[in-house]
Order: structure tokens, then sequence, then C-alpha cells
């Protein structure tokens, strides 16, 4: 029974940490170096993360610096930010590429704030599903004769208790993504 419970808070932590994930990606109007993490050049061949590629950096709070090590990556770092549609425009001198993050309006944040919503309600569905497959496998011991009756229930009651420690975990993130986003 224990080695059921470990199996599902162990998706259970997975799931939260896609959700944190998604979060990141968020554009709050700071500057994050992790919303480059996705964004790939063709380097000789290869598609290399920008961040191999470079030194990132965030000197202010609305900026993010790249600087690449090779010089003739530059313009490619730069289309490779404008295609990934980040909402930013990359300002290249040359030596580096520049990416000013504007304030958000009071609507872009309210945006902001329903995608939040929607990640983490897509999150304590990811949740649900893996309480009820915990309930089915259960039930299935059961059936096995594998446990009790009475074992069942207390699994069962474990399994919702778990599910419960996760959602709250979820809303507790999610609540506190929406007020860095809300803040001026």
């Amino acid at each position: 029974m224990d080695k059921v419970i470990k199996q599902l808070e162990e998706k259970m932590g997975k799931a939260m940490e896609a959700m944190a994930h998604s979060f990141l990606k968020l554009r709050t109007g700071r500057a994050s170096v992790s919303i480059l993490d996705d964004i790939k050049i063709n380097y000789y061949g290869e598609l290399t993360p920008i961040k191999q590629l470079s030194s990132v950096s965030t000197p202010e709070a609305r900026l993010i610096v790249v600087q690449p090590w090779d010089k003739t990556t530059l313009t490619d770092i730069e289309k490779a930010i404008l295609a990934a549609n980040l909402g930013i425009t990359p300002e290249n001198d040359g030596k580096v590429v520049r990416l000013p993050f504007q304030p958000l309006t009071e609507d872009k944040r309210k945006e902001i704030v329903k995608q939040i919503r929607k990640i983490a309600e897509d999150n304590k569905i990811v949740i649900r599903n893996i309480r009820r497959e915990g309930n089915d496998i259960a039930k299935q011991m059961e059936k096995d004769k594998l446990i009790s009756e009475d074992e069942l229930k207390k699994l069962q009651d474990d399994i919702q208790e778990l599910t419960d420690k996760w959602v709250e975990k979820i809303s507790d993130a999610a609540k506190n993504k929406e007020n860095e986003v809300m803040s001026v």
C-alpha cells in the first residue's frame, strides 16, 4: 500500500514541477532568463540552446542581455528570439542582444492571471486523474485479494488526503504567482 502512495506522490510531484516550469515561461513584466530556455539556434548544423552559446544576464529588473561568445551567432540569436514570439523586440548593437521588458498594463496583467488560473486548473485535473488511477489500482488490489476491504478504504482515504495536499500546493503556487504578476 505504501508503494502505491509513493508512486502517486511521485507523479503528483512531477505535475507540480511541470506547472512551475509553465509559470516560468509567463511574462510577468520582470526580466527572467528562463524565458529563453526553449529557444535554440542552428549552430554548425546542431540545434543549440542560446544559453549554451552565450552569457545571459539581467543587469536590471526589466532587461536581459545576451552576449554570445561567438559574435557570428548574434543575428541568429536575434532572429530566434523574434521567431519565438515572446512579445519582446530584441535590440542588437553588434556586440550583445538586449531584451527590454516593457511594464505590463493592467489588462495584460489580468490576461496573465487568467493564464495562471488555467494552468493551475489543468494541473489540478492532472492530480485528480492520478487520484483516479490510484483508486483503480486499489480496487484491483482488493479484487485480486491482495488487500482487505478495510485496507482498501484506508488506502482510498490516504489517496484522497494526498490529492487534497497537492491540490492545495497548486492553489498556493498559483496564488503566489498571481500576486507577483499583479504587484506593480
